[in-house]
C-alpha cells in the first residue's frame, strides 16, 4: 500500500471552520423561515435552501483543506490538441460539427475524422492541463471544472445535487474513472422494449475498453478506504473487488473529481480527442452553441456565441449534438427542433447516497483511489455499492451538525471511511427551458426504498470492517451505533428527507424505434430533421445501471459508424 501523505488529510484552519459554521447555521435558519410560504412558492426555495450548507461548505473546505494536490510528479505529458479559442476563430465550414467534447462527442469526432471527414468540435469550456492541476488549488479546479461551480441541483423532494463537468473532455475530466460494461440485462431491455439493435454492442464495448486501457485497479494504491470495504464485505461472506478503471498509471492521489495531476486517468482528452486531431479535427473552445441552424428540414450548421457576446456561424450539413442530457434538450428547443414527443422527459439520474463509518485508527480516505471497490451483491436489485471518497471537502455530506459540532466532525474526519451506492432508477426527471435548463426530479417510492436498503447494507459492511458508528447524512438521525439502529433510522425517514446526489443524467432524448416515445431513431438521428444526430447520455433509453462512460462511448461509436457508412 502506498505511503500516506498526512498533509493532504489535515483539518482546515480555524478561520475557515468559523466561516463554514456561520454559513451552515444561517442556511438552516433560512430553510426554517421559509416554512410559512405557500407551497407553490416554497418548493423551489426550500429545495435550493436545503442544500445551501453543502453547496457553500464544499468549495470553502476545498479552499481551506488543500492548496494543491501535493503530487509534483509530472506523470504523462498532455497530448497535442488542435484547440482554437472562439475569440481567435475566424469562421468557416466543415463536413461535421460536433457539439460537445465529452464521452460521446469525442468518440464521434475520432471516428468521423479518421474516416476522412472535416470535423470541428465546439466546446463551451476550455482546455485544462495536468500541469495546471498540479499547481492549482482544489478549490479553483472545482470552481472551473464544473458547470455552475458544481452547484447544479435538480429540484424536487428531495432535491438532488447534480455536478456536471465542463471543459475539453467533458465530464470524463472529473469522473471517477470507473469503467463498467453495459450489463446484458440492460442491452436486452433496450432491444426488446425500445427496438435498439444491440447485437454488435459487445464489440463496441471491447473497442472502447481498448481505447481507455481499462483494467482492474491494483491493490498497491487502493488506499485504506477501499481496503476496509473489501475487509467488511469479506467478513460478511460477500464478494468485493477492485473496480475496473481507465487509470493504468494511478498513484492514488484521490484527485479524479478535480482533474488528475498525473494524466493517469484516461479521459477522452487523452485518447479520442488527440486521435481526432491527428486526423485533422479542430476544437473550438469557450464557445457556446446557441442554435442548430436548419433550412427545409435539413441541418446547415450552428450559431456560436463567444464569451464577449459576439456570435458567428459555422456551416456544416451534419450536426452531432453531444452536449449532455441536461443541455441537449434546451439546445434543440432553441433551434426550433423541440417538438418531438418525449424530448426533455424520461430523465434517469442514477441517484446516489453516501454513508461514513468511524474507525479507531486513521483512515485518511483522501489518499488512495477515489472510487476503488465494487460490491455487486445487490446489483440485480438495482443497487450498486462502491467505496467512494474524494479530496478533503468533497466527502462532507454525511457529516452531521452545525457550528461547534460540525467543526469537531471535520477535525476528526480522517478517521472516517466512506461507501456510496447508486440505484437504477425510474425515468422520473425532466429538463425544461430553452436558454437555461430547469431540471426537476421526483424520487419514486420504489427508488427511495432502494436507497434505504443501500444505506443499511453499506452500514453493515462498515460495521463488519470495525466501524464504531455510522454517520447517515440524515439531519434528524445523523448517527447509528448498530446495524439494527441504522435500519430503524432509515426505515422511518421520509423520502423527502434523504440526502441524495447524482452524477449520471441520461434519457432526455431517448433512442428507440417508436417515434411516439423516442425523439431519436435507432441510428441516432433526431426525428423530423435530416442531418442532426444525438450521441450523448441523453439518447440512452433507460438508466444503464452502471457508471455510464463506457456505455455512452459505445453508443456514440455506433452512431458515428452509421453516419460514416451513409455519408
Amino acid at each position: 500500500m502506498a505511503a500516506v501523505d498526512d498533509r493532504a488529510g489535515r483539518p482546515p484552519d480555524n478561520e475557515a471552520m468559523q466561516r463554514v459554521a456561520t454559513v451552515d447555521d444561517w442556511a438552516s435558519r433560512f430553510a426554517r423561515l421559509t416554512s410559512g410560504f405557500p407551497l407553490s412558492a416554497r418548493l423551489g426555495i426550500r429545495a435550493a435552501a436545503r442544500f445551501v450548507p453543502e453547496l457553500v461548505k464544499v468549495p470553502m473546505l476545498l479552499a481551506a483543506a488543500a492548496e494543491t494536490t501535493g503530487d509534483a510528479t509530472p506523470g504523462r505529458p498532455d497530448p497535442p490538441l488542435t484547440c482554437v479559442p472562439s475569440a481567435e476563430w475566424r469562421g468557416g465550414s466543415a463536413d461535421v460539427v460536433v457539439v460537445g467534447s465529452g464521452a460521446g462527442g469525442a468518440v464521434v469526432a475520432k471516428v468521423l475524422a479518421e474516416a476522412g471527414m472535416d470535423v470541428v468540435v465546439v466546446e463551451e469550456g476550455r482546455r485544462h492541463t495536468a500541469e495546471e492541476f498540479r499547481r492549482t488549488s482544489t478549490f479553483d479546479r472545482f470552481r472551473t471544472l464544473y458547470r455552475d461551480s458544481g452547484a447544479t441541483v435538480a429540484l424536487g423532494l428531495p432535491p438532488v445535487v447534480l455536478p456536471l463537468g465542463r471543459g475539453v473532455g467533458g465530464t470524463t475530466l472529473v469522473n471517477s474513472g470507473t469503467c463498467f460494461r453495459t450489463p446484458d440485462r440492460v442491452l436486452r431491455r433496450w432491444r426488446e422494449q425500445w427496438g435498439v439493435p444491440t447485437d454488435e454492442f459487445p464489440e463496441l464495448l471491447d473497442a472502447v475498453e481498448r481505447m481507455l486501457h481499462v483494467a482492474p485497479q491494483p491493490l498497491d494504491v487502493l488506499g485504506r478506504n477501499g481496503l476496509l470495504a473489501i475487509a467488511g464485505a469479506s467478513s460478511l461472506g460477500w464478494d468485493a473487488q477492485p473496480l475496473n478503471r481507465n487509470a493504468p498509471g494511478c498513484a492514488g492521489s484521490c484527485q479524479c473529481a478535480v482533474g488528475c495531476p498525473r494524466n493517469a486517468k484516461n479521459g477522452v482528452h487523452l485518447n479520442a480527442l488527440p486521435d481526432a486531431c491527428r486526423a485533422g479535427a479542430r476544437i473550438v473552445t469557450e464557445a457556446r452553441v446557441t442554435r442548430v441552424i436548419t433550412a427545409r428540414r435539413r441541418a446547415e450548421g450552428v450559431l456560436i456565441r463567444r464569451p464577449d457576446g459576439s456570435s458567428f456561424v459555422l456551416r456544416a450539413p451534419l450536426v452531432v449534438v453531444a452536449a449532455g442530457a441536461t443541455e441537449t434538450p434546451p439546445l434543440l428547443r432553441r433551434s426550433g427542433l423541440g417538438g418531438q414527443p418525449g424530448l426533455g422527459r424520461g430523465m434517469a439520474v442514477h441517484p446516489a447516497t453516501t454513508v461514513a463509518g468511524r474507525f479507531d485508527e486513521p483512515v485518511n480516505s483522501s489518499r488512495g483511489v477515489l472510487q476503488s471497490v465494487g460490491i455487486e451483491r445487490f446489483h440485480d436489485e438495482g443497487i450498486l455499492i462502491e467505496a467512494t471518497t474524494g479530496p478533503a471537502g468533497l466527502v462532507t455530506f454525511p457529516l452531521p451538525g452545525t457550528g461547534r459540532e460540525l467543526r469537531h466532525e471535520l477535525d476528526n474526519r480522517h478517521h472516517l471511511a466512506y461507501l456510496g451506492a447508486m440505484v437504477a432508477d425510474a425515468p422520473a426527471g425532466q429538463v425544461l427551458g430553452r436558454h437555461r435548463p430547469v431540471i426537476t426530479y421526483q424520487l419514486t417510492r420504489a427508488d427511495a426504498g432502494k436507497l434505504r436498503k443501500a444505506m443499511v447494507e453499506m452500514g453493515r459492511v462498515l460495521f463488519a470492517a470495525g466501524a464504531t458508528e455510522v454517520l447517515t447524512g440524515l439531519d434528524r438521525h445523523p448517527r447509528a451505533s448498530t446495524v439494527e439502529e441504522l435500519a430503524e433510522i432509515v426505515g422511518t425517514t421520509p423520502a423527502k428527507a434523504l440526502r441524495v446526489a447524482a452524477f449520471h443524467p441520461t434519457g432526455t432524448a431517448r433512442m428507440g424505434a417508436d417515434g411516439q416515445r423516442a425523439p431519436v431513431d435507432v441510428t441516432g438521428r433526431l426525428r423530423g430533421v435530416y442531418g442532426v444526430y444525438i450521441a450523448d447520455g441523453s439518447c440512452l433509453p433507460t438508466c444503464p445501471e452502471v457508471n455510464p462512460q463506457v456505455t455512452i462511448m459505445a453508443v456514440a461509436m455506433a452512431v458515428a459508424n452509421g453516419i460514416r457508412s451513409t455519408s
